[in-house]
């Protein structure tokens, strides 16, 4: 398990190395880091997904490593409580920024290998404090900067626990 302490609350998410082997490692990595510690949840979106994970509390995107395949074809399929990554419209684009989907998604599911299809891989899921998550996508969000259905209070990451149950991984 993995923990984020946030200024709203904890909340606990599982990774899913067998359907999506890349990017579980690949977020494993980043929270291993300490690279979340500090950013927000810049985009907010009720009845869709909170995003967080790239930004820092003046929206500067701060520098993560190389992009990942996507595997997004892997079977898991965006529902309530489902970690999956952000991406640009590149597939293959995304790095280290991920969302959590407040609703079913069902057309941000994988359906080909093609520009409409590609889909966004789907690696984990919330097992405890889905009640903060709840909570940050019910705030009230605006435009900053160019950026939108940003929150107007700061929704910072101020730490991230890895279990040790991912210490072999």
């Amino acid at each position: 398990m993995i923990t984020f302490r946030t200024t709203m609350g904890d909340f606990s998410i599982e990774l899913d190395f067998d359907k999506a082997p890349v990017t579980a490692a690949n977020f494993l990595q980043y929270a291993r880091d300490d690279f979340y510690t500090g950013t927000i949840f810049h985009r907010v979106i009720n009845g869709f997904m909170v995003q967080g994970g790239g930004m820092d509390s003046d929206m500067n995107e701060k520098s993560g490593r190389a992009s990942i395949e996507n595997e997004a074809d892997n079977g898991l399929t965006n529902e309530i409580g489902t970690l999956a990554m952000a991406r640009t419209g590149d597939p293959h684009s995304a790095s280290s920024q991920f969302f959590v989907n407040v609703a079913n998604n069902g057309f941000l599911n994988h359906s080909g290998k093609n520009s409409q299809g590609w889909g966004y891989a789907v690696f984990g899921k919330v097992v405890e404090g889905m009640d903060v998550v709840d909570n940050i996508k019910a705030v009230k969000t605006g435009n900053t900067g160019g950026h939108q259905d940003v929150p107007s209070d700061i929704i910072e990451i101020t730490g991230t626990v890895v279990g040790e149950e991912y210490a072999d991984r």
